[in-house]
């Protein structure tokens, strides 16, 4: 079998940031795969299911319900190594197009507070796995030590 996209990217150098995983089509269409990585793969520890399922849920609301981006939205979930996100954006983007919008939403979570949206048991299968405050301050550090200043090497895969 070959390889899949994601596990051919040099985990030992990348930093977390914000790069294009793949492109691809559907019909004429292109998807674009985006990963979100927010913490250092094999190099710090991983966030634990709670936090990763708040944001999941947070940052899901916020995209969905985007004026601008929110009827292009394929998916927003975790990966499973638990170091970051995948974002599936129909269009043919880079990852410098969205930036602005990966601000909105972590700024979006990080001052986030109440119930958390679809935290019930009608709605979700998992509802008790959540923890908001820790979800806030990864928001926060995410937006501090990598949106706010991001520069290439936090755009581009390692070569």
């Amino acid at each position: 079998m070959n390889k899949i996209a994601s596990f051919t990217v040099d985990h030992i150098h990348l930093l977390p940031g914000l790069y294009v995983s793949r492109k691809d089509y559907v019909g004429a269409e292109i998807i674009t795969t985006f990963d979100i990585r927010m913490t250092r793969p094999n190099n710090e520890p991983v966030m634990n299911t709670a936090e990763v399922h708040t944001i999941e849920h947070l940052g899901a609301t916020f995209l969905r319900n985007h004026a601008e981006y929110g009827s292009r939205i394929i998916y927003f979930g975790p990966m499973g190594c638990r170091t970051g996100f995948y974002l599936l954006l129909a269009g043919d983007y880079e990852s410098k197009d969205i930036v602005p919008l990966m601000k909105e939403m972590f700024a979006f979570i990080r001052d986030f507070r109440g119930e958390v949206p679809g935290a019930l048991p009608r709605d979700c299968g998992n509802y008790l796995d959540m923890n908001l405050p820790m979800a806030n301050w990864l928001a926060d550090r995410y937006l501090r030590e990598v949106l706010d200043n991001i520069s290439e090497e936090r755009l581009n895969y390692p070569a």
